[in-house]
């Protein structure tokens, strides 16, 4: 029932209009029964008299109000379909934009294909009650009392024969409600896992393919499969049992009608005009109750599809402007400084106790193992996760006075997952900054060591990138989000393992580039080769969550401790930050020590 609510209120508008087609399909039902009305003076005032000048008259009649219920029919079918179109378009609107703004909690919690199947799957069998259900149940009810009453004004006794049986069905239908909500739930359920592992596995079809997982993927695939399958089965049988019943008991009607009514007729207890219109309108009882298994069966699918969907349109994103949050006016300096921070997932500590301060236009590295906490903190910069304690600063205030929308605007972000639209290079690095100008895009592609590659491409600039960056290397990729990040001048700029697939050649170009750059910029840089933070003014060296170092380079090589541990794997016997070899790659030997 509160689903029922919920979408009868986030109608709205549009409800009226919604209100008229159902009263469209009560009234077309509700006409029915005025033909056999009509076929019963026909038979005892024409036929049985032999009256022939009434004739004409009603066959018009009858023709009239046939022509008018057909044409109230396809307007109530029109208006039902569009109706409910809107009301879908609505919502999905509406789910889009709640995915949009949620937090990385709820896209940990919702995977990719539980979502799609919501926003499609779930949508459409919304849309079929909307359109459908609502209308056969009006159309049912109306159709069913109109018919019971007018069997009451012509012969109460066979009526009363013929009503006796409504709450065998009704106790029927009620037991198969009780049955089949939960396995129709259950159902749903299985949908989403198995549009889970499909769109797990096209999205990594690549790593499938290249550790030759066919197999056990397909073994995967094959039980989502068989699981969502055993249970069609079992809602199929469940519904097998209960449906004939209803059938059965529908088609009782008829028998009673032939016999009861024959011999009310024999007796003269009723005229043959009365014997013709029941047996002509008993359809009209025995439909809506032959009706009832499906309408329930598909209330329920109803039932648990608008669960999924409520849960999103009516989820509350956790990161929101808060009350009074300020735009952020004017260019931030970029000093980022962070507070007594700590943070946790599901009770896990991530972060914990983190305090450092990085001024305007400097730069700061980041080191540490892998799940150090690294992603972690920088995500905590754009407020992709809110800390459990502590604060975060940018100019000396709290980010959280600032508006979410004000406060990434100032942000540069390439993301150690590189996530890359189906559009044109230009495109891509244009998109944080749309109509940007196509030679401030080539600088931005020439600061991140992009050009060269780019303008040998068939189509410049314009070449499309297929999905994900598909058909460029994971070095190209890495330049392009780097391009992106740029393109927007940002105060900040936060680079995520961004050059790991690069050469070191490539990757000595791109500091001295960013070196260089021609706004003010504060770099926030993640990496695991320590080649990565040449120059830097600050380091942090992070393990389980905390800062266990933090220094210059010069500072940290004085230590005996992790930064010196891999920088001495990672360049053998050359320790000297600023030697020409500490930008040649690393033997294979570092490698194979390497945090990476």
């Amino acid at each position: 029932m509160f689903q029922l609510k919920w979408l009868w209120a986030y109608i709205g508008k549009q409800r009226h209009t919604y209100i008229v087609g159902l009263i469209i399909a009560g009234f077309s039902s509700a006409t029915s029964i005025i033909n056999p009305m009509l076929s019963q003076r026909l038979i005892d005032n024409v036929i049985t008299p032999g009256d022939t000048g009434p004739l004409p008259r009603l066959l018009l009649t009858m023709l009239v109000v046939q022509m008018v219920r057909l044409g109230l029919r396809y307007l109530m079918v029109i208006l039902m379909e569009l109706k409910s179109t809107d009301v879908m378009t609505s919502i999905r609107r509406r789910m889009y934009e709640v995915v949009q703004k949620q937090d990385y909690r709820f896209l940990d919690r919702l995977r990719t294909g539980n979502l799609m199947t919501r926003m499609t799957s779930d949508l459409d069998m919304m849309r079929h009650s909307v359109a459908w259900i609502a209308y056969q149940f009006v159309d049912a009810v109306v159709l069913f009392a109109s018919t019971l009453t007018f069997f009451i004004v012509i012969n109460w006794k066979l009526a009363l024969c013929l009503a006796v049986i409504t709450p065998l069905i009704l106790y029927i239908s009620r037991r198969f409600v009780r049955r089949i909500r939960p396995r129709f739930v259950l159902l749903r359920q299985k949908l989403s896992q198995l549009s889970t592992a499909v769109t797990e596995n096209l999205d990594g079809n690549r790593v499938v393919k290249a550790f030759t997982r066919e197999q056990y993927e397909t073994e995967k695939f094959e039980k989502h499969n068989a699981e969502y399958r055993d249970t069609s089965y079992e809602n199929a049988f469940i519904s097998a049992k209960y449906q004939p019943l209803l059938e059965a008991l529908s088609q009782l009607l008829i028998i009673i009608t032939l016999i009861v009514g024959g011999l009310f007729l024999i007796r003269g207890e009723m005229t043959a005009g009365q014997y013709l219109a029941f047996s002509s309108l008993t359809w009209a009882l025995a439909m809506p109750l032959r009706m009832l298994g499906i309408l329930l069966a598909d209330l329920q699918r109803f039932h648990a599809a608008a669960d999924m969907i409520i849960e999103v349109v009516n989820s509350e994103p956790a990161i929101v402007d808060l009350p009074g949050a300020a735009e952020l006016q004017g260019r931030p300096s970029g000093r980022v400084e962070f507070k007594n921070v700590s943070f946790s997932v599901n009770g896990a500590p991530i972060l914990e106790d983190i305090n450092f301060e990085i001024e305007g236009g400097k730069t700061l590295g980041i080191l540490g193992s892998t799940g150090s906490g690294k992603t972690s903190l920088i995500n905590m910069i754009a407020r992709f996760y809110e800390p459990d304690a502590g604060e975060v600063l940018l100019d000396g205030v709290n980010i959280r006075r600032y508006t979410l929308s004000s406060l990434r605007r100032h942000l540069g972000l390439a993301m150690q997952e590189v996530f890359l639209f189906s559009d044109s290079v230009e495109g891509n690095i244009s998109y944080g900054r749309p109509g940007l100008e196509a030679e401030e895009i080539r600088r931005r592609a020439i600061q991140a060591d992009a050009d060269g590659f780019i303008t040998g491409m068939e189509e410049g600039y314009n070449t499309l990138v297929g999905e994900r960056g598909v058909g460029l290397s994971g070095g190209q990729r890495q330049r392009i989000a780097l391009a992106r990040a740029l393109a927007v001048k940002p105060a900040v700029l936060i680079l995520d393992d961004t050059t790991s697939a690069v050469d070191s050649e490539t990757e000595r170009y791109i500091q001295d580039q960013l070196a260089g750059l021609d706004f003010p910029c504060t770099k926030i840089i993640i990496a695991q080769r320590i080649t990565s933070f040449r120059g830097a003014d600050l380091i942090l060296v992070m393990d389980k969550g905390r800062i266990i170092q933090r220094g210059t380079h010069e500072s940290l090589l004085a230590q005996d401790g992790f930064y010196r541990h891999i920088w001495n794997l990672q360049n053998n016997a050359s320790p000297d930050f600023n030697s020409p070899n500490s930008g040649s790659p690393e033997p294979a030997q570092a490698r194979k020590g390497s945090t990476t």
